[in-house]
């Protein structure tokens, strides 16, 4: 960061994987309006679908959702730019998902095609080393087409000392595991939370309080709300449809604001983003809006604003988030950016 504004990083989907960008791309956030200013593209790597940042140094990973599947690290410039610091296969096929532990010694990534996660050990200077586990789901779910076997979608570190979630698409099931720092494996914590069946749960999302979680279901598109206990387990507390728009529904992010008032959700299909009041019992739809585009797969709450990956348009969205409703409103014109699938703070 610096005087001239904040830069953001964009990742994408290449030819390797049926798009149209080139690799992770720099944008500058002006914090007050809210508009990015495109620096290019900063590093040329394929299918950097999804990125992550280290909790204390200037490094950024991606994956390489692909056949092969990979992890890349980057060091930060001051400027965007990235200097590459190495890469590890997964072993397992299509990444999708990536994270840094909070103390800053492991990445985790969740290998969609694989079925599976594994964990790298990370030196003192955020490089990760030769993998230390790859731990395999196994099962499907109740959808032939969808669920045939184990799609792991999702890595999800506790900021204290709670497990880490790992949410499978493919097996209606969010897999807890402690982690062994010395050894850098994944130590399962029985039972796993199984979610309706076909459900499809993508993503989650942890409130603020550290007693609650969202949990977005991809193919039955609704929002299942958890009670989180002192001893890592998950208790259903509530569920709603992600939209209330008619028509095919196929949620993708979802997201709690900072102060925990409020929720996101992303969804493809329909196009918006549904915004959800958490003060009463269960979510509350309070707004739904356009995004522009119909296939929302990724976004991120920067300050007073709302940043939307629209994949299949193109484009970068830019919305401000209206104090009092809590709604997206639409920021000057879309920012062009090829095949867009996460954007990083």
């Amino acid at each position: 960061m610096n005087g001239r504004g904040e830069v953001v990083h964009i990742g994408c989907y290449t030819a390797d994987s049926g798009g149209r960008g080139t690799g992770i791309v720099a944008a500058r956030r002006d914090p007050a309006s809210g508009g990015l200013t495109l620096l290019g593209t900063v590093a040329e790597t394929a299918a950097p679908s999804f990125l992550a940042r280290h909790p204390t140094l200037p490094v950024l990973y991606a994956v390489n959702e692909l056949p092969a599947g990979a992890v890349g690290a980057w060091r930060v410039g001051v400027d965007g730019d990235l200097t590459p610091l190495g890469s590890r296969p997964t072993g397992g096929a299509e990444p999708c998902h990536l994270a840094v532990l909070p103390d800053g010694g492991h990445l985790v990534a969740a290998n969609y095609g694989g079925g599976s996660v594994t964990v790298f050990p990370l030196d003192p200077r955020g490089v990760p080393g030769e993998r230390s586990d790859l731990v395999v789901h196994e099962g499907h779910g109740a959808d032939p087409e969808r669920q045939g076997q184990a799609h792991a979608h999702m890595v999800s570190p506790d900021p204290g000392r709670g497990p880490l979630f790992a949410v499978d698409l493919g097996t209606d099931s969010v897999y807890r595991y402690d982690l062994d720092a010395a050894s850098g494996r994944l130590v399962p914590r029985a039972p796993r939370v199984r979610t309706p069946a076909g459900a499809g749960p993508r993503h989650l999302a942890r409130h603020p309080d550290g007693r609650r979680c969202y949990l977005v279901g991809e193919l039955d598109a609704t929002v299942t709300g958890y009670e989180l206990t002192a001893d890592g387990s998950l208790h259903q507390r509530s569920r709603v449809d992600a939209s209330g728009r008619p028509g095919h529904v196929q949620p993708s992010e979802i997201a709690v604001r900072p102060d925990g008032l409020f929720l996101y959700v992303a969804n493809r299909g329909v196009g918006t983003i549904a915004v959800f009041d958490l003060r009463g019992e269960q979510p509350e739809l309070v707004s739904e809006v356009d995004t522009g585009g119909e296939w929302p797969r990724h976004f991120a709450l920067i300050g007073e604003h709302l940043y939307v990956a629209d994949e299949r348009a193109d484009m970068v969205r830019v919305f401000r988030v209206d104090p009092a409703t809590a709604a997206p409103v639409a920021v000057g014109e879309p920012v062009p950016v090829p095949s867009p699938t996460c954007v990083l703070a």
